[in-house]
Parts: structure tokens; sequence; C-alpha cells
């Protein structure tokens, strides 16, 4: 049997990444391939109870590093619950969010360096990475306004921070594409959802069967 592949859908806040997610999952599936899709923080018994940690309560409930290191913890048993059985199985695991998120908004924006969240990363999950992580990306200011008609006003303690710290996640994100062109590929998120799909689903070519 051949191992899976695993795929990371990334982003900021309201490029569409819920939408990608459930059609690329389509998509996979209709060409024959066995798909898993799940999230983080989550995706397994114990991230999923970090996840209420991390994405509910006030704003400075959880100082940057206390939350990076809850995401480190969350995504080991992620792996290790979830991801890495279904690889072994054959299955396409696609997950909304993993390590890039992390280096965005805690590393880039958060101010804690990506280098320094990826080294949790190395210590926790043993620098397991994708096969491939599809950024998602919008005009500055389009993304916010995507996701504010989605929210109103009320989102969660990460998605509500101000404009300045998602355009700092902007950059990480960015960061990540140059430093690892082949793994992290930025994917133009305008235009109809059936035409992002596409363009998600060109920059799998090379993995595909």
């Amino acid at each position: 049997m051949m191992a899976g592949r695993f795929i990371s859908l990334e982003g900021g806040e309201g490029v569409g990444k819920s939408t990608q997610l459930d059609a690329l999952a389509k998509a996979l599936e209709g060409r024959g391939l066995e798909v898993k899709v799940t999230r983080e923080p989550g995706g397994s018994a114990g991230a999923e109870a970090i996840r209420k940690l991390l994405l509910e309560g006030e704003e400075k409930r959880w100082s940057p590093r206390a939350e990076a290191l809850l995401f480190a913890a969350a995504r080991a048993d992620h792996i290790e619950k979830t991801i890495k059985p279904a690889l072994a199985n054959g299955t396409w695991v696609l997950s909304d969010r993993f390590l890039d998120s992390s280096l965005a908004y805690q590393g880039e924006a958060g101010g804690l360096g990506i280098e320094a969240v990826r080294d949790l990363h190395r210590f926790g999950s043993l620098d397991f990475l994708p096969d491939r992580t599809l950024v998602l990306q919008l005009p500055v200011g389009e993304g916010g306004l995507r996701a504010k008609h989605r929210d109103g006003d009320e989102g969660d303690r990460i998605g509500s921070r101000p404009p300045a710290y998602h355009a700092s996640v902007d950059k990480g994100f960015a960061t990540m594409a140059e430093k690892e062109p082949q793994r992290v590929k930025l994917i133009d998120a305008s235009g109809s959802a059936e035409t992002v799909t596409a363009r998600l689903l060109y920059a799998l070519g090379d993995l595909l069967p």
C-alpha cells in the first residue's frame, strides 16, 4: 500500500480556507483517493481540548510563549493520534492549518521569532512537515473584511486581533514560501471558488498519482 500524502491549507483570516478545504477534498476523492479532513488546533481528542483553551476567553489569557507551547502540544498529539496513522493507511490528509500558522501567527506576528517556534516543533513533533503547504492569499485588507462579514464583531481570540497583527501574519507566510519554495506555495484566493480550487489542484500536480 502506498503511503498517503499530507497537505496543509493555510492563510490569514477570511481567505476561504473552509470552502476550499471541502472543495479540494471532493476533488481528490473524485480522483479515487481516500481523504481525511482535519484541523488545527484540534484533530484529536487531546488537541481538541487544547483548542478550547486557545480560542476561548479574553485576549490576554495566554502570553505569546504560553500560546506557542499550547499549539505545539496540540500538534504533537494531532500528528501521533490522527495524521500519521491515516498516512500509513494510504489516506490523503488535508489539514485546515498546521505548523506554518504557528510560525506566522506566534512566530512572526507574535514576536517570538519564526525559528524559536520552529524549535518547539522540532522537539514536540520531530519536525514532521506536510508534503505540500498551500497558502491562500488575498489583497491587503480584503480577507479581514470577509472575516468581519462572516463573524461580525465577535471573532475568536486570535481572529479578532487588529489589522497590523494580521498584516504581520501575511508577512510570515510569505517568508515561509521564500524559505521553502518546494513545500510552501502561495495561492491567489481571488476569483470564483471553482477557479481557486483549480489553482490548488495545479499546485498539487506533481504529487497526484
